[in-house]
């Protein structure tokens, strides 16, 4: 009888040594099947007197052992680094909402109840940075614990750009607004599977303002072979990706309703003013910028426009330059603006600020129409993302120099992507007559039916 029980345990132990030993890559694909053994096994041999503790010793060492830890960037998708899986993380595939962002959660079911865990620091080679699943019975050895949610990013372009960075944290504001307001307890970064330490300023600025102060984890707390662990992790690696139109709106509504919230900022009604005569205010401001892309002669541009509003009633000009503005300031100038006009460049971005329906006018310089590509769209797409109206765009149909080299178009772009804008009195005449014209019955129309921005300091979040 005690041979037999013997014999018994011999060949259990041979069995779950032999699954163990010769599957790890099927466990780590098949995890629920694993996970189901580790537990049913488990609970069976624990009646064996003295073999429960063992027993799982020896499970959760052969589960640790089969972990795989695989390259964050998988230059296998180096021709296609966006699409589907993309070429970061590129086993694991996203989680589809209707309306929504993709993204990945970290324990889920898609996942099997495992963490997600990461090792490797490089900050150029997404390569040599690795991720892994792994069941917290089972974690790495040596691995450092980070309890609470983080939000992990990885985008194709930057965080400094105010644009792209956007882009990239526009979704978490989403799955935050979806998932009862939960802030992060920290911030994981990065680009093409490389890390970075910091946001840009105005764009970290933003997210202080929805999620309070967040840290940006680095991993320079140990050797790069010591594996970091999170408790909980939200990852996003398609920007805005599938999000529907009203939801991304509904994202830029809650930034701007806090960002005024915290700038101090009371626009309440702002909408319902009226001028002398009882007809709407419209509120034109020029934001002009120093350097690359400005205009070439700002005093001219600026009388045209000057002039064009000053015909209009109850039109209010003013100019203002977006370098000598504070974060606040900006958020102020826009709250206080129908109608923005400015050169192509990132302080355009501030057009989240103002109230839905605000409309947006647009300057590039010469050579931007036939070289820049899609990329000279941004603002097009950002105005529709935040409810704003891009009222068109003039591209500076005069250069200074010739490019050198007509042949080479990336060069070309380069030769002209930071000229300056010139300007044509007749068309700009004509154009910001006609914006304010559609400013202005626009405004009387809302205020007939009594339909003009409701303006509250009752964030969703």
């Amino acid at each position: 009888m005690e041979s037999t029980r013997y014999s018994t345990k011999v060949i259990t132990y041979s069995f779950l040594l032999l699954l163990l030993l010769l599957s790890p890559i099927y466990l780590l694909s098949s995890s629920t099947y694993a996970h189901s053994i580790f537990r049913n096994w488990t609970g069976l041999l624990s009646n064996e007197p003295n073999n429960s503790s063992n027993v799982s010793s020896l499970l959760t060492s052969k589960l640790r052992d089969s972990i795989t830890f695989l390259p964050l960037k998988d230059l296998r998708f180096v021709k296609t680094p966006m699409e589907g899986h993309t070429w970061f993380m590129s086993s694991l595939n996203d989680t589809y909402m209707a309306n929504e962002a993709e993204y990945l959660s970290f324990p889920s079911q898609a996942t099997h109840g495992r963490l997600l865990c990461i090792k490797g620091r490089s900050r150029n080679d997404g390569t040599k940075n690795y991720y892994a699943l792994a069941w917290p019975e089972a974690l790495p050895e040596s691995a450092i614990f980070l309890k609470g949610l983080t939000f992990v990013s990885d985008t194709y372009y930057d965080y400094t750009n105010l644009w792209h960075g956007l882009c990239a944290m526009a979704p978490f504001v989403g799955w935050s607004m979806r998932n009862g307001c939960l802030k992060p307890s920290r911030w994981v970064l990065f680009h093409w599977g490389e890390v970075r330490d910091r946001m840009g300023s105005w764009l970290q600025q933003l997210m202080e303002i929805g999620f309070g102060e967040v840290p940006v984890e680095t991993f320079n707390g140990r050797d790069d072979s010591e594996p970091y662990c999170f408790e909980r992790a939200i990852l996003m690696r398609h920007n805005e990706g599938r999000m529907g139109r009203e939801k991304r709106r509904r994202v830029f509504d809650l930034l701007r309703c806090k960002t005024r919230r915290f700038c101090g900022i009371d626009p309440a009604g702002k909408g319902n003013d009226a001028n002398e005569k009882g007809g709407p205010f419209i509120r034109f401001t020029l934001l002009m910028r120093r350097g690359s892309r400005s205009f070439k002669n700002a005093t001219t541009v600026t009388e045209i426009f000057s002039r064009e509003c000053a015909r209009v009633q109850g039109c209010i000009f003013k100019v203002a330059q977006s370098e000598d503005l504070s974060f606040c300031d900006q958020v102020r100038v826009m709250t206080d603006t129908d109608i923005v006009a400015s050169p192509h460049g990132a302080q355009l971005t501030n057009m989240i600020f103002m109230d839905r329906n605000s409309s947006v006018m647009e300057f590039f310089p010469n050579g931007w129409l036939e070289l820049a590509g899609v990329g000279q769209y941004a603002h097009h797409w950002m105005a529709d993302q935040s409810g704003m109206q891009h009222r068109g765009a003039w591209w500076d149909p005069h250069g200074e120099k010739e490019c050198p080299d007509p042949g080479q178009k990336s060069r070309c772009f380069s030769f002209y992507k930071d000229g300056k804008v010139g300007h044509n009195e007749t068309y700009f005449a004509e154009w910001s007559r006609d914006v304010l014209n559609h400013v202005r019955l626009s405004k009387l129309e809302e205020n007939r039916k009594n339909t003009t921005n409701a303006h509250s300091s009752n964030c969703v979040c």
